[in-house]
């Protein structure tokens, strides 16, 4: 997970249903999942409330980020569009951060350790378009923590609904400093196993500090575009982001 600065400080980003972006003078902050199949420089990319956006400067040099990356972007309108047309709006990227982007992990019982199931502390947890979003802290030091969102098929459960697991691997770091992190896993593979269904309900397993046992969190994907957005947060932007995350 890497991260881009250009002469400006964020402070807070502000997601709701109706917007999500925020004002901070000229500019606008919003999650986002980057369209951008030939890897260009002039790409486009959707918030999470489905408003597309195309960037016609870029303000970051060579800056080409992969198709599917979730990032938070900082972006001024160039040409502002009404929400009933079907025309683009066209952007300036200001500045941006990669937000690490995983899909589901089907685990299998050799990969238990490897995976790691250390204690971690859940700040906010929300589905925003296909994806579910964790922002997380931890304690750490200087080594790299591993995130992911694990499905177990050793583990069975009889209320027909979708367990999965939020895992950590502190890999043995130091527990120095309290560190802030967030992830977004894709979650469209769930849709396979139920076509038959508008939504799917989830619940979220993981260790916290808070906890002495696993805590769950329970959220229902909607597939459908108009219920893209599940959950209000208003997340802290860190002046100094971690980027030993994966």
């Amino acid at each position: 997970m890497r991260k881009l600065f250009i002469g400006i400080s964020l402070l807070f980003l502000v997601m709701s249903c109706n917007d999500d972006s925020n004002s901070y003078e000229n500019n606008h902050i919003g999650i986002a999942t980057v369209e951008n199949p030939t890897q260009s420089t002039a790409f486009d990319f959707r918030l999470d409330d489905r408003t597309f956006m195309h960037t016609n400067t870029a303000g970051l040099l060579n800056y080409k980020p992969k198709d599917g990356q979730r990032i938070i972007a900082n972006y001024s309108f160039i040409e502002k569009v009404s929400p009933t047309s079907n025309s683009v709006n066209v952007v300036k990227l200001n500045d941006v951060y990669e937000i690490l982007t995983k899909g589901i992990f089907k685990i299998k019982p050799a990969q238990q350790d490897s995976i790691g199931n250390d204690q971690i502390e859940i700040r906010n947890i929300w589905i925003g378009s296909d994806y579910l979003n964790v922002e997380f802290v931890y304690p750490g030091y200087n080594k790299t923590h591993y995130i992911s969102l694990v499905s177990d098929s050793t583990k069975t459960y009889t209320d027909n609904k979708t367990h999965l697991e939020f895992r950590h691997n502190a890999n043995g770091d130091y527990p120095s400093n309290s560190k802030w992190g967030m992830a977004s896993f894709n979650l469209s593979s769930l849709k396979l196993n139920h076509a038959a269904n508008d939504s799917v309900k989830l619940v979220i397993h993981t260790r916290e500090y808070s906890s002495t046992i696993s805590k769950t969190y329970e959220l229902t994907y909607k597939f459908s575009a108009q219920s893209a957005l599940m959950h209000d947060a208003k997340i802290p932007f860190p002046l100094k982001l971690d980027s030993k995350i994966h």
